[in-house]
């Protein structure tokens, strides 16, 4: 299946660029090349864009991801252009894959089938640099740190608590923490230091937050980078690095215009993770393709519980916008993992562990519904699925009247998804609730948590480390306490235990410590053992890559 993926995209027939962004009334003018079928949109077309047009937008979710996939892009991408067959004007906004998962398990991550955003190759490896300059401007400040502290500290800066890291896109546990300024005094001063995934740098958070350039240079001038030694905040505005940080990113904030395999447009912009981040988009992306088209298909990180969590209560309340319906997917065989059963028994039929296994889609039901939102779900087809196991979670739907629709556009591209976009327009259309967020910003730092713990995760209670609770104090002096909370919590699971699948109960949150990212605009929140510099896995999917002698990709999905 995957080596037809990669075929089905070297075989896809791609417009010209130009003619995309014609289809969608922009001008050659109003976008930047990068060759024929990938380009930026300048900024100042947004702009001309005005606020005349303001498209719905459907975000895409799932249920707790499991090794068995669940095709959340895939569905978002086929979803799309299931609505350009309905004669729609849509989009599609996803985020650019990260060098360091594609290296390391994911493969590619742009859909697949024949629902995939093209040029695949490009896409997942180094696209149009965005990520590359956010890693390049994390580690500029890093630079400017460790020089300051050289050239006399002026800013009084304590080297112990300097909070800032630099950043790889690249799956590395041994750059978790390093030591730094060694070799003597012409090295700067020595001290413990470490590593980010570029993805969980805060520059990416603050690019795909920030509402233009004037607002992403202010996120970055507030970003907190660590404390003096009678404990001030210091952040990249004191050090005086938000210009050259800005500077940095001035291309990377323009989002990328790409295609589906049925020439739908789609917009790839930002790519921050939702179990450490908030794990969408970039807001300019979004709202620019909101002005653009009727209907925009994005999609939030890992499950409901992380990222349409996180869209609901920090992202659309940033953009500006309310979502109009919420796709819930799910699979057969990641039901059948979370009733129990392993990867390796998921060919075999097996109602009882699919029975077993709906309680985890019927909690991120339960999630979505908090939102008073209109929402479907997408029951996504996998070839090993058994009539009686579709016919088992179908039942189930019904009994309990959640609007659903089997989709097939991995195998049949749009025409597969033609019944979930027309569910999903009948929902939008007929929808009678209004939007409301989990809850209010000036809630308590452990109020906020708490709710969405026990509301989202299904906890029965939440307990705060001795640091914690020492780092909610010093928040509150600082006036970060009226900040949004961003949970860094595993993905494979409601609770913050990775092998804890299913939908646990009677179960605690522990939060271990909580970060300041005020430029982007939250606390984070860390729960259980999650990490902000992944690791590769025993086999890395690396090792399965190559190139052949005519510069074509093998192994890549």
């Amino acid at each position: 299946m995957e080596n037809q993926d990669l075929k089905i995209a070297q075989e896809a027939k791609m417009k010209d660029i130009g003619d995309i962004a014609k289809d969608l009334g922009l001008k050659e003018t109003d976008i930047e090349r990068y060759g024929n079928f990938k380009a930026k949109i300048r900024l100042e077309a947004g702009e001309k864009l005005g606020k005349g047009k303001e498209g719905k937008v459907i975000l895409v979710t799932a249920t707790n991801p499991t090794p068995a996939g669940e095709g959340k892009s895939t569905t978002t991408v086929g979803l799309g252009q299931a609505f350009t067959q309905l004669g729609k004007n849509a989009m599609i906004a996803l985020r650019e894959p990260s060098f360091g998962p594609v290296m390391g398990v994911k493969g590619g991550a742009a859909g697949g089938g024949k629902s995939q955003v093209v040029p695949m190759e490009d896409i997942n490896l180094h696209f149009t640099g965005d990520i590359h300059a956010i890693t390049t401007a994390t580690n500029a400040v890093s630079a400017m740190i460790d020089n300051h502290l050289h050239q006399g500290n002026a800013l009084n800066m304590d080297p112990r608590r300097i909070t800032w890291k630099r950043a790889l896109d690249m799956n590395d546990r041994a750059l978790r923490n390093v030591t730094v300024g060694l070799g003597g005094v012409g090295n700067s001063i020595p001290r413990e230091d470490g590593f980010n995934i570029s993805v969980a740098s805060e520059i990416m958070a603050v690019l795909c937050l920030a509402k233009d350039i004037h607002d992403l240079k202010e996120r970055v001038k507030r970003i907190v980078i660590g404390y003096t030694y009678d404990r001030k905040v210091l952040t990249i505005g004191d050090l005086g690095a938000h210009g050259a940080v800005t500077l940095i990113l001035k291309d990377a904030i323009k989002p990328n215009l790409v295609q589906t395999l049925e020439n739908t447009p789609a917009l790839v912009h930002g790519g921050p993770f939702a179990n450490i981040a908030h794990g969408a988009n970039s807001i300019i992306a979004t709202n620019m393709a909101r002005k653009l088209t009727d209907y925009v298909i994005t999609e939030a990180g890992f499950g409901a519980d992380l990222g349409a969590e996180k869209f609901m209560n920090i992202v659309s309340k940033s953009a500006g916008f309310d979502p109009s319906a919420v796709v819930i997917v799910t699979t057969v065989r990641a039901l059948k993992m979370h009733g129990g059963l392993k990867k390796s028994d998921l060919k075999e039929e097996n109602t009882e562990a699919l029975k077993k296994g709906i309680e985890n889609l019927e909690k991120h039901i339960e999630t979505v519904q908090h939102f008073n939102l209109p929402y479907v779900v997408a029951v996504n087809h996998f070839v090993h699925d058994t009539d009686k196991e579709i016919g088992v979670l179908t039942d189930w739907l019904a009994k309990h009247n959640h609007p659903h629709a089997i989709s097939k556009v991995w195998e049949d591209g749009g025409k597969g998804g033609i019944p979930l976009a027309k569910e999903v327009l009948n929902q939008i259309e007929n929808n009678t609730q209004t939007f409301t967020r989990l809850y209010d910003y000036d809630m308590p730092i452990k109020d906020k948590i708490r709710t969405i713990a026990q509301k989202v995760y299904g906890a029965s209670d939440v307990t705060f480390a001795k640091k914690a609770r020492n780092q909610i104090r010093k928040f509150e002096k600082h006036g970060w306490d009226n900040l949004p909370i961003c949970m860094a919590k595993t993905q494979m699971s409601l609770s913050d235990d990775p092998k804890v699948y299913g939908r646990p109960r009677d179960f605690t949150i522990t939060i271990r410590e909580i970060t300041p990212s005020i430029g982007a605009g939250f606390l984070v929140a860390m729960t259980g053992s999650m990490m902000t510099m992944p690791g590769l896995p025993k086999r890395p999917a690396a090792m399965d890559m190559d190139v052949d002698k005519d510069g074509n990709a093998e192994g890549l999905f």
